[in-house]
């Protein structure tokens, strides 16, 4: 065998001992991987072709005839749009208003330290705690809030935000990009932090604007920290149950439910096990599509 023909062989030969090499450090990670990803996504499949009981008791199996259930399920398009709504607003809200406090909190001002601490503040708080305190303040009784709005004049009596689907909804989304707000900042702060001083005094000196040096040098220089915000917070939000549990979980039908919490509720109001791991593997088909379509489309990474 000639040189040239045998280097391709011995380079298989030598990633092949590497990797048997570095097997017992990885071996616990995979273990980790396989019993706490792989392991309840297969175990969920393998439920939502099953019948199972209240109590979790395996009737046998099913087929799809839990998924054609699900598709029959008459408030599941008004399920998907809030869904599609609750995912799309809070992330692009989230991104806009962090982009802006990262640009603010960039810059060197008196008590720069403390505002950020300040920021960190929702981040570091109980989701459900942090949910709690708006239910509380926008109460129509003895909420805070409604007095506040009542004495400035914005409403003329208390009005029951958290009584009806519509504005318990959008007061879930605002307190949903409320606590998503300091992580995203932070990455956006990191990433600006990144980016060469040199090439905005350049852009300064050539006599470009400060729009024109964001819109054509920062943002696309942001783009890597904007690709892991974006990706994280669908991820986080797509699957957020405190904050709808807390705000719209004691109102009656499905107005202002997403596929999550319809999860939850299939659990426990009518105990149909089996409906509930069909919608949990929809769920996850449609984050990956989503999340496969945006580094697609987008192309987050290329510039990387």
């Amino acid at each position: 065998m000639s040189a040239p023909a045998a280097a391709p062989e011995v380079r298989r030969r030598r990633r092949g001992r590497e990797v048997l090499t570095a097997l017992p450090w990885l071996g616990p990670v995979l273990l980790l991987i396989v019993g706490v990803v792989f392991f309840p996504a297969g175990y969920m499949i393998w439920t939502s072709t099953r019948e199972m009981s209240r109590f979790g008791v395996d009737r046998g199996p099913v087929g799809l005839e839990n998924y054609s259930n699900l598709l029959a399920f008459e408030p599941l398009p008004r399920v998907f749009l809030n869904t599609v709504i609750w995912v799309v607003g809070v992330v692009a809200v989230t991104l806009l208003v962090s982009l802006a406090l990262a640009q603010f909190l960039s810059k060197a001002f008196p008590g720069r330290r403390f505002v950020r601490i300040a920021v960190i503040v929702p981040w570091a708080a109980s989701v459900v705690m942090t949910s709690t305190v708006f239910l509380y303040a926008l109460d129509p009784f003895y909420g805070i809030g409604n007095k506040l709005l009542v004495d400035l004049g914005i409403l003329d009596e208390p009005y029951g935000f958290t009584r009806n689907p519509v504005s318990a909804f959008a007061v879930a989304m605002a307190v949903a990009v409320f606590v998503s707000l300091p992580f995203t900042t932070y990455t956006l702060i990191a990433g600006l932090q990144a980016v060469p001083m040199e090439v905005h005094e350049a852009a300064q000196i050539d006599g470009a604007t400060p729009w024109q040096r964001y819109r054509h040098m920062t943002l696309p220089l942001l783009r890597p920290a904007v690709a892991v915000a974006t990706i994280i917070n669908i991820i986080n939000v797509f699957n957020s149950l405190p904050i709808l549990e807390v705000i719209t979980g004691a109102l009656p039908g499905y107005a202002a439910d997403t596929t999550t919490t319809l999860i939850f509720k299939f659990i426990r109001g009518q105990g149909q096990i089996h409906t509930a791991s069909a919608l949990s593997v929809l769920n996850f088909v449609i984050v990956l599509a989503v999340i496969g379509a945006y580094i697609k489309i987008v192309k987050p990474m290329r510039d990387v």
